[in-house]
């Protein structure tokens, strides 16, 4: 896809333009979406204003009580068992919580927390996913990420993110796509026991025997604290920003074919062939807790860091919790919330 030229555009057009319910409980509509951010658009400067359309955007501030709420905005919480993670872990809605009074947030944030004592019976990860329509444009989220659990003994390789992913529907499926955000705060993935964010674009691969297409970038230190995670997908290209700094570029190589969904979880690595060591060796229980402030996707333009931060303040000032005007594909594609 070709990046586009950029214009300023006064106003996001939204017919139907839901605000999420959040801590006051109702649901408002508003005729338009304001932006001051430069977008991207197929037409020239000099183009009549009847042919100017805005990127389709998706964002969520996160402003929430129940999860009831919560799932009428499209999100799901993966319930299934299985890969990644420590065999035999649960995955459940237990580890989902909504805060108004988060410091440094909007709205308040969205807490993902994950308990273990290193078997898979007293395990319990946290995944949740929005609809399977996203392929190129850019995703962006704030993301708070801790060194160190909330209770009980440090050290386990858990994996903390912020990614895209479509179903693995074989083994090496050529069409399979993901791109990933992972902060490890205690290593991980073969590597030594040092924080570090990796950023894996993926072509495929298989579980059994363990085989792996993709590129990644792994850079040391610690991540702690709130952190905008950015992405950009187009040109047959991925860009990953960290708090509006490039971070790694990977290649068509690696490209997604198929449409993704947006999710984040929070899971406690197995022991494994690709060098993991897992868990602690220590049965007391540990959790690790990860927040959420906000996220974001605009369609089909690559966004600069400085663009981003334009479009989702601009949201937040005029009270916009949540829109969605990304449309499904016809048929609407399942979107399983798992691998």
């Amino acid at each position: 896809m070709k990046h586009k030229e950029l214009v300023f555009i006064g106003t996001i057009a939204a017919t139907s333009l839901l605000v999420a319910c959040g801590a006051k409980n109702e649901t408002t509509t508003s005729p338009t979406v304001a932006t001051s951010a430069v977008n991207a658009v197929q037409h020239s400067v000099s183009a009549p204003p009847s042919e100017v359309s805005a990127p389709a955007v998706f964002f969520d501030d996160f402003n929430y009580s129940s999860l009831e709420d919560f799932n009428r905005n499209g999100w799901r919480v993966r319930t299934e068992t299985g890969h990644p993670g420590i065999k035999g872990a649960s995955w459940s809605a237990e580890g989902i919580s909504f805060h108004q009074d988060i410091p440094a947030t909007h709205a308040g944030a969205v807490r993902m927390s994950s308990v273990t004592a290193g078997q898979g019976e007293n395990t319990r990860h946290t995944q949740f996913c929005h609809a399977r329509k996203y392929r190129e444009g850019t995703y962006a989220a704030r993301v708070f990420f801790r060194d160190e659990p909330t209770y009980g003994p440090d050290g386990d390789e858990v994996i903390q993110t912020f990614y895209t992913i479509s179903p693995l529907k074989a083994p090496m499926d050529k069409d399979y796509s993901e791109a990933d955000f992972e902060y490890l705060p205690n290593g991980g993935w073969g590597a030594n026991a040092k924080p570090a964010m990796w950023t894996t674009s993926w072509d495929t691969f298989q579980l059994e025997p363990w085989t792996k297409v993709n590129e990644n970038t792994r850079v040391e230190g610690s991540y702690a604290g709130w952190r905008t995670l950015m992405l950009t997908i187009t040109d047959n290209k991925l860009t990953y920003y960290v708090d509006g700094k490039l971070f790694s570029e990977h290649s068509s190589a690696v490209y997604p074919e198929d449409f993704m969904s947006i999710n984040f979880n929070l899971w406690f690595m197995p022991k494994g062939a690709d060098g993991s060591i897992g868990p602690v060796d220590s049965p007391e229980l540990r959790e690790y807790q990860q927040d959420i402030d906000w996220v974001f996707f605009q369609e089909g333009v690559a966004l600069t860091p400085a663009e981003l931060e334009g479009q989702v303040t601009h949201l937040q000032t005029t009270g916009v919790e949540y829109v969605d005007d990304v449309k499904e594909q016809n048929p609407a594609l399942p979107s399983p919330c798992g691998l």
